[in-house]
C-alpha cells in the first residue's frame, strides 16, 4: 500500500521531524511504502490543495493512504475533519493517525469514522440551533440581524442616472455597492444599468 505521510506543525520555531520519524517507521514496520511527504505551517488553517487533489487523479493514484501523527495535526475542528476525511473516503484513500490509533482501513476503523461523523452532525446541530434562538432573542429585543444596512441617498443615485451614467459608474461615485445601487433604483423605479 502507498502512503503519503504528513506533518504539521503551529509555528516556525517547531519541527516536524520527529512527526516524519515516527511516521515513517510505523510505515516501515507494516511494511508500507512511503511515496511522499507533506509538511506544512499552521499558517492558513487549510490542508494543502495537493493533498486532497492528489489522490483523485487517477490513473495511477499516488497513494492509497494518508498517515498523520496525530488527528489533531490533520483537522482544526470536528467538523473540519470529518469534511477532509470524507473527502478522501469519496476517492478511496484510507487515513491513519498513529499516535490516536486510528485506522480506517479496517472494518472498525471504518466505524469509528462513522462515529465521528455523526458527532460532527450533532455539533452541527447545536450550533444552528444556538444560533438561531439569539437571532430570535435578538428579534424580540428589537435588534436586526445581518449586516448593516448601507445609507442610500435615491435622490443623488437618480440625479446622476439621468446624467445617463450606468450603475457602476454611479455606486463608485457614491461609494456605495454596486448591488445596493441596483436595488435602490429598483425600488424607486429608475432603469437599471
Amino acid at each position: 500500500m502507498n502512503v503519503a505521510v504528513y506533518a504539521r506543525i503551529s509555528t516556525a520555531d517547531q519541527n516536524a521531524s520527529m512527526q516524519e520519524d515516527e511516521l515513517r517507521a510505523c510505515c516501515k514496520r507494516r511494511a508500507l511504502t512511503v511515496v511522499g511527504g507533506i509538511r506544512t505551517r499552521l499558517a492558513g488553517r487549510r490542508l494543502p490543495s495537493r493533498l486532497t487533489a492528489a489522490p483523485s487523479r487517477r490513473p495511477p493514484r499516488k497513494f492509497d493512504t494518508i498517515m498523520v501523527w496525530k488527528i489533531d495535526r490533520f483537522g482544526r475542528s470536528l467538523r473540519h475533519l470529518v469534511n477532509a476525511l470524507a473527502d478522501l473516503e469519496a476517492v478511496g484513500v484510507a487515513f491513519i493517525s498513529l499516535r490516536d490509533s486510528l485506522d480506517f482501513t479496517t472494518p472498525s476503523g471504518k466505524l469509528q469514522f462513522h462515529v465521528l461523523a455523526a458527532a460532527a452532525e450533532f455539533e452541527r446541530s447545536l450550533i444552528s440551533e444556538r444560533v438561531r434562538a439569539g437571532m430570535r432573542a435578538g428579534t424580540k429585543r428589537g435588534k436586526r440581524s445581518g449586516r448593516p444596512r448601507t445609507p442610500v441617498d435615491p435622490e443623488k443615485i437618480r440625479d446622476l442616472r439621468s446624467a445617463e451614467l450606468r450603475g457602476a459608474i454611479v455606486a463608485k461615485a457614491l461609494d456605495i455597492p454596486r448591488t445596493v445601487c441596483q436595488r435602490a433604483v429598483a425600488k424607486r423605479g429608475y432603469l437599471v444599468g
